[in-house]
């Protein structure tokens, strides 16, 4: 499949997925301030896919796929901190640092192809 926009690309998907997540899962936080964090930095990984894919260079599309990451591994230490503090069960931190590790992966794999790319 060729690339079109960022909305065909799975990670971009995946990411949107996780921060709709996130968002339901903290909807009973009352630690405003944690809650927040978690959700921009959720928000942040899908958001920053689709700026860079938006720029006009690649340069700039590899910088902000970096942002993304570096945000997928900020939400993911949230994660461990969440579950620690009984914020998140077991099995919701599980599976959100599955799908982040995953993620990452991903962004991983992108920027990889884009800097083989001529």
């Amino acid at each position: 499949m060729a690339y079109n926009s960022f909305e065909d690309l799975e990670v971009w998907k995946r990411a949107c997925n996780l921060a709709v997540q996130t968002y339901g899962m903290m909807r009973t936080c009352r630690d405003y301030g944690f809650k927040d964090q978690m959700t921009r930095a959720a928000v942040s990984v899908a958001s920053n896919i689709a700026e860079g894919a938006e720029r006009d260079s690649k340069a700039e599309y590899i910088r902000f796929l970096h942002i993304a990451k570096g945000s997928a591994a900020e939400l993911r230490t949230q994660v461990y901190i969440a579950r620690k503090i009984n914020i998140l069960s077991e099995t919701d931190a599980c599976n959100m640092a599955n799908e982040l590790k995953e993620i990452s992966s991903m962004l991983h794999g992108l920027i990889k192809s884009l800097k083989l790319k001529t």
